[in-house]
Parts: structure tokens; sequence; C-alpha cells
């Protein structure tokens, strides 16, 4: 099930509903003329966060939810990721470029956000992220 609004997003835990985050991204990038370099930061970010949530988060359940929600302010765009899930500890997480972490196939998302967004927000014990990206010239 998908539910779209004004730039909002509510859809069920599938990967394949990635498509309507990236399409998103890319309608509201697009209305707001951002340059490639955010626009590729944003895109990454955001589908990074939607793919934790659906598969950390609300660990592919069908039953379950992930909301995107988007919204303008002063320095630049931000967008919004819940799930259902339990949560997770978001103060200690391994160092992905840590030697004996480098090959795990996993750990990279929230690095990935990190560096990518300019402000990355935790809530909710971890069920909702906020990535804030300052693109306004």
């Amino acid at each position: 099930m998908v539910q779209a609004a004004d730039n909002n997003l509510s859809f069920t835990s599938k990967t394949e509903n990635l498509t309507l985050v990236e399409s998103l991204v890319d309608s509201i990038c697009e209305q707001f003329k951002i340059n490639e370099d955010h626009y590729g930061n944003i895109l990454v970010a955001v589908t990074e966060a939607v793919t934790n949530a659906i598969q950390h988060g609300n660990k592919y359940n069908p039953d379950k939810s992930i909301d995107v929600s988007f919204a303008q302010h002063a320095k630049g765009l931000s967008f919004i990721v819940k799930d259902q899930g339990e949560g997770f500890d978001f103060t200690n997480l391994p160092d992905p470029t840590d030697p004996e972490n480098i090959e795990k196939p996993h750990g990279r998302g929230i690095f990935l956000m990190r560096h990518l967004a300019d402000k990355v927000e935790f809530e909710d014990n971890g069920r909702i992220v906020a990535l804030n990206f300052n693109v306004a010239s």
C-alpha cells in the first residue's frame, strides 16, 4: 500500500518501494533546482535511511510501514524517515572504516548518512531519522 500527499510518502516495508523514494527525491530536487552534487548526497542519504528502516527497523515485515516526509527550511531541505520497528542504539555503532569492519557487508548506511547530510538526528529510540541538507544559495 502506498499513500502520497504533498511530498510525503507512506508505504509498506518492501524493498521495491525504494523506487517511490527515489521518485520523491527526484521531484523535490527538480522543484527546488538542487545542483547535481547536492542531489547525489540527498538521494544516497535518504535511500540509505529508508533501506535501514525496511531492513533493520521493520525487518522486511510487509505489515509495517515506512513514512517519509519532506520540509523546506531557511538553509535548505529536510527529510524525515519513520519506521515501526523496535529502535536501536544509534550512539554505539561500529566504525565501518575500522580495519576489522572493512570487509563486513553491512554497517555503512548511517556512516554514509552522517557524511552526506549536513545534520543527522535520531529520535524515538532510533525509529525516526531526520536528515538536513544545507542547499540554500
